[in-house]
């Protein structure tokens, strides 16, 4: 009996995959185990073990996009024939005896995978359930057919949207914070769709409708004081000598960080941390011969894990259902490659010695600059470092990767001249902390605290040793 071969689900956040390259020919028999395609889901390229042996019979081409349980081939015993797959009616199967039929205006449809299910990036359906848009009646101008976001910023206007409700007085009914947020951006709380569930405008009811007004386009005629519509992009300035497509990982990047500045009100705070120990400490280290020997940024990292576990504020997401606390200190450390930025995970960064924190770092930035990388090795992270050190940067501003709410960039090292008691001149080895947090979870305060907890354990390397 066939078995399905199916587009698989790599990690929990993806939703779908394109098919880079079939690694086998069509009719070759498989092994279990044996590497069939290549795929690319928004995060990373993978290659697809078969779960099964057979003959492979594929039934989809590359740069084909498909959800995750989508059926792509089927893997058939010695002489057995593939399933019939229906073929998709159209206008060139109708006999020629049949009455034409009356014209009709069709409406735009998403395309279909062959189990029904639609092609719509995870980005297009959060503008979709914003802008009150089914984005399954819209045509998407993606690869092969997917709806972007673009065709759901693009698309006519949505149905009229729900009225809030009014009281006896005349007053709509509204959260204390709706209210706050409206008169803060000019908003007529009028026009805003009230929460079915909690039956009143919400403040999230509020930002939803801001964005949606921000995304499209206002008419001329639009009332004083009403959202300004979102510009095209001009075009080039000159005749460019090149043109760089943002798809990949480049697209992802630009997505995601456009998003998460959108998203979340971001701040960035900026603190010194002396690391004469940390010097001390590595020198130590390498007179001993140590193999495993931990750069800057290891003890960086050894030394957030260690502030997220006493500030666990910070080591938190904002949910549907308010700021959870999270348990677990995944920290992630973003490495740049040569298309983009690429931010594998150090799981239960808590759990580990300087030294195996080094092997750890190290191996997975190696695993990223070869593609190496397993999208489960990519995901969970509830915090991020981001260096810069290396070309010279003392401070910037790092951008949050969500769903975190918050991210460390890290400075170089340098030599600053300080006065002693007495007036007399040293110099002290210090690097910059740049921390930029979500304002909407935490405030100016428990950010300064939990900086200055991370340079206080820098002055203490020996500490970052002990593992909870």
């Amino acid at each position: 009996m066939a078995t399905e071969f199916i587009m698989p689900k790599l990690g929990l956040t993806m939703e779908e995959g394109t098919i880079l390259e079939w690694l086998v020919d069509d009719g070759a028999v498989i092994t279990p185990g044996m590497a069939v395609l290549r795929i690319e889901t928004d995060k990373v390229e993978s290659d697809v073990e078969s779960p099964a042996a057979g003959v492979l019979h594929r039934t989809a081409a590359v740069g084909d996009t498909f959800a995750c349980g989508a059926t792509i081939g089927y893997l058939l015993a010695d002489g057995e024939q593939p399933p019939a797959v229906a073929a998709p009616k159209t206008a060139a199967s109708t006999p020629t005896s049949a009455p034409a039929p009356t014209p009709t205006i069709a409406t735009p449809a998403a395309r279909r995978s062959t189990d029904g299910r639609v092609f719509v990036s995870p980005n297009a359906r959060r503008v979709a359930k914003e802008r009150g848009i089914d984005p399954t009646t819209l045509v998407g101008t993606g690869p092969n057919g997917r709806v972007t976001s673009s065709d759901v910023l693009n698309a006519p206007a949505a149905a009229a949207i729900v009225p809030p409700i009014v009281s006896s007085s005349g007053h709509v009914l509204a959260t204390a914070a709706a209210r706050q947020l409206a008169e803060l951006l000019g908003v007529d709380l009028a026009l805003v769709p009230y929460d079915p569930t909690d039956g009143r405008v919400t403040r999230d009811g509020v930002a939803a409708w801001v964005r949606a007004r921000l995304a499209s386009p206002q008419p001329a005629s639009a009332p004083q004081g009403s959202s300004p519509a979102m510009q095209p992009l001009a075009p080039a300035s000159q005749t460019p000598t090149s043109v760089k497509k943002m798809s990949g990982m480049r697209g992802t990047i630009a997505k995601r960080m456009h998003a998460s500045l959108q998203e979340m009100a971001q701040l960035t705070l900026h603190m010194d941390a002396d690391l004469d120990a940390v010097v001390a400490n590595r020198e130590a280290r390498k007179a001993a011969g140590d193999a495993a020997l931990p750069g800057f940024t290891d003890y960086v990292i050894a030394a957030a894990a260690r502030a997220l576990r006493l500030h666990p504020i910070v080591n938190s997401q904002v949910t549907e259902e308010g700021i959870a606390l999270l348990p677990d200190v995944h920290v992630s450390m973003a490495v740049a490659l040569d298309e983009g930025l690429i931010v594998p995970v150090i799981k239960n960064t808590l759990s580990l010695d300087l030294a195996t924190l080094s092997n750890e770092t190290k191996r997975l930035s190696s695993a990223a600059r070869e593609g190496k990388l397993g999208l489960s090795e990519l995901e969970g992270g509830t915090f991020s470092v981001s260096t810069l050190g290396m070309f010279g940067v003392d401070g910037f501003t790092p951008v949050i990767n969500p769903p975190n709410t918050a991210i460390l960039g890290v400075g170089r090292l340098r030599d600053d001249v300080v006065l002693g008691a007495k007036g007399k001149p040293s110099t002290v080895k210090r690097m910059t902390l740049s921390l930029t947090w979500d304002h909407r979870v935490f405030d100016g305060a428990p950010a300064a605290e939990f900086c200055r907890t991370i340079v206080e354990l820098l002055g203490d390397p020996s500490a970052l040793d002990a593992t909870h």
